[in-house]
């Protein structure tokens, strides 16, 4: 097993990360949490889980141990796969997960895509006591950098990332352009969150 990785960032969207190292390139399914605190950054070091179907070898990577853990207790979960876990935690970060499961708040859970109010339930009964054993806060907490692209790109890269994680492209766009209409200042991270909650 690859505990982690450490490495030159080739190419860089909101849900994949290439790293290079020794000459090989990894290509790193990412959360938009991760995306944020690599944005302008040129080196990396993920924490990694490797997921091995028929079809695929799928490297899941992560900024620390603890948002590592998470996904491992999400995908612990019936029902949740990896991609699923993903989403949760480019919605949340791993406190507001943390928190969110600690105090049994399954409408937050089930506004995810993919996470329906049994699903919800499930993730609260089986991980309420073992959320509490993560310690979030020893993590260095991650930042969004206050540089802020033109609108144009951001809305790009949002559709983007939101295709990516399985939305069609027609209603990502309008839900975007909704989102940069209200609020034009706002980072990739900030858009990409608002349209998870309303897709």
């Amino acid at each position: 097993m690859i505990d982690y990785i450490k490495g030159t960032i080739e190419e860089l969207t909101p849900t994949y990360v290439v790293l290079e190292t020794a000459g090989v390139g990894y290509g790193i399914h990412i959360a938009l949490t991760t995306y944020s605190a690599l944005d302008k950054q040129d080196k990396a070091k993920l924490y990694l889980h490797e997921v091995i179907r028929e079809d695929a070898h799928l490297l899941f990577g992560f900024m620390n141990k603890a948002e590592r853990a998470l996904f491992l207790l999400l995908i612990s979960v019936s029902g949740v796969g990896a991609n699923t876990a993903r989403m949760i935690l480019s919605s949340y970060t791993a406190g507001e997960l943390r928190q969110i499961i600690a105090t049994g708040n399954a409408k937050l859970l089930s506004s995810i895509k993919g996470i329906g109010p049994k699903t919800a339930q499930r993730i609260i009964v089986e991980l309420k006591d073992k959320i509490l054993k993560v310690d979030v806060e020893a993590d260095q907490a991650m930042t969004a950098n206050d540089y802020t692209p033109a609108v144009d790109g951001i809305r790009e890269e949002a559709v983007a990332a939101l295709t990516m994680l399985g939305f069609a492209a027609a209603p990502a766009t309008k839900v975007v352009n909704q989102i940069l209409q209200q609020q034009p200042s706002a980072t990739v991270e900030q858009v990409i969150k608002a349209a998870l909650k309303m897709l």
